[in-house]
């Protein structure tokens, strides 16, 4: 199937049209300026044959491009391919999202998905045009520009809180991709913001998004202690590679505010990441919502609140064990989760890891499996293997922890099969839920 960056005609169309469905499907590239821009850039668009359109911001920054001052093609929303497949690159590209090349290198990745790191190398270079390190890079570049214009924060600090090795690394990069130096950056934005761990972000979407439905899930699902809806924000613990954080959602026209409150900066865009796979924020429902509309049943309710979401999780392993402890996951988390502070609110838990609760009934079994690894439930794991090990510990509950944990939209937790709705019969099922849940935040 031809990917969209190489349908040329398309592309130059979206361009002139400034068409943002189409920001993180593709980057445009223009050879005259050596800029590359995302599709809805609000300048003049250049001549059709000045274009060439590419993959991924890593390929643009490698073939030479920075990137446009004007449209920040950098804080794009991200691709809807990586969370709809579960093939190689899908896996791939969500485990870097998630900051593993920066943690554990091109061979922790590589070992994370069973493949050498040849294959993975080779198969990310032809479908993305960039290989695992300068993808790691540019989500790097994109991180260390967050902190600069977000915060005060020393230089230096920012170097290292982005997972750059050395000052001058740091330095080379900024200025390579944006064409300023880091504190012309800040200088451009004019910076007033924290120099602590408090950061005031906006998670861009495609539009429409029906945050009403979404937000009123997370409410009315939320675990005392480890979340909580305070003066209309969603807010929750997160456990991350480098300590605790907490973050609050808010939805805003056009964008979720988010606040997050970090133990250490590094983890700043493995917490972005999964507060935008918790809501979905990467989806394409305009697309969804065109199939999904075709069938009578759905037409209507699509009409009334179009762009629903998939609310799914910050944890795949916490969700599992939440759907199978039931009304007890509460006791279990207070009984084990771990103590955070939260000056800002009533959060005072971390949701305990699977390997306090091996001996807790009824999750006992699956924490053994996810505390050994027999089972994986995190951005990289196996769709097809982790479903083949849900359905010997609870078949009754695989369809919706595919649903949320391994973020699978065709995940369907409904009696019946759904199969005219495929392959987004999650989306089916969020417009078919009963709408009780959403008076809880009224």
């Amino acid at each position: 199937m031809q990917e969209v960056h190489e349908d040329t005609e398309r592309c130059v169309r979206a361009v002139r049209s400034k068409d943002a469905r189409f920001d993180g499907w593709f980057f445009t590239a223009v050879l005259t300026t050596r800029i590359y821009c995302r599709p809805s850039c609000p300048v003049v668009p250049p001549k059709a044959e000045n274009m060439r359109f590419l993959p991924s911001a890593a390929a643009a920054q490698q073939a030479g491009f920075r990137a446009c001052k004007r449209c920040r093609p950098d804080a794009s929303p991200g691709s809807p391919k990586w969370n709809e497949r579960a093939d190689l690159v899908a896996r791939a590209m969500r485990l870097i999202a998630d900051g593993v090349v920066d943690r554990e290198g091109v061979d922790g990745l590589a070992r994370r998905l069973g493949y050498s790191v040849r294959q993975v190398q080779r198969q990310l270079l032809a479908e993305l045009g960039a290989g695992p390190l300068a993808l790691a890079r540019a989500q790097r570049a994109q991180t260390a520009r967050l902190l600069i214009e977000t915060s005060t924060l020393p230089m230096g600090e920012v170097a290292l809180a982005a997972g750059f090795a050395s000052l001058r690394t740091f330095n080379d990069t900024v200025r390579e991709v944006f064409a300023m130096s880091p504190t012309d950056l800040r200088r451009r934005a004019g910076s007033g913001g924290p120099a602590s761990g408090v950061l005031s972000l906006r998670l861009p979407f495609r539009a429409p998004l029906y945050a009403e439905g979404l937000f009123a899930v997370l409410a009315a699902e939320a675990l005392p202690g480890v979340e909580e809806w305070r003066d209309g924000a969603y807010r929750r613990t997160l456990r991350l590679p480098n300590g605790p954080g907490i973050v609050s959602l808010r939805p805003m026209p056009g964008h979720i505010a988010a606040e997050l409150s970090l133990t250490d900066l590094r983890d700043l865009h493995t917490a972005i990441n999964r507060c935008r796979r918790l809501l979905d924020l990467d989806a394409d429902p305009e697309a969804v919502d065109a199939l999904l509309a075709e069938d009578s049943a759905l037409a209507p309710l699509i009409a009334a609140r179009p762009g629903r979401r998939v609310p799914r999780t910050v944890d795949g392993a916490e969700f599992a064990i939440r759907a199978i402890a039931g009304e007890k996951a509460a006791d279990l988390a207070a009984k084990h989760g771990e103590p955070v502070d939260d000056p800002g609110g009533g959060l005072s838990l971390l949701f305990p890891e699977p390997g306090a609760l091996v001996d807790e009934e009824p999750v006992a079994a699956l924490a053994r499996a996810l505390d050994g690894g027999d089972l994986e439930l995190g951005a990289g794991s196996d769709w097809n293997r982790a479903r083949d090990r849900l359905a010997a510990l609870d078949p009754a509950k695989v369809e919706l922890i595919a649903m949320r944990a391994l973020g699978d939209p065709d995940a369907f937790p409904r009696p019946g099969s759904g199969q005219r709705w495929r392959p987004w019969r999650a989306y089916a099922a969020q417009y078919l839920q009963d709408s009780a849940t959403e008076r809880k935040i009224a």
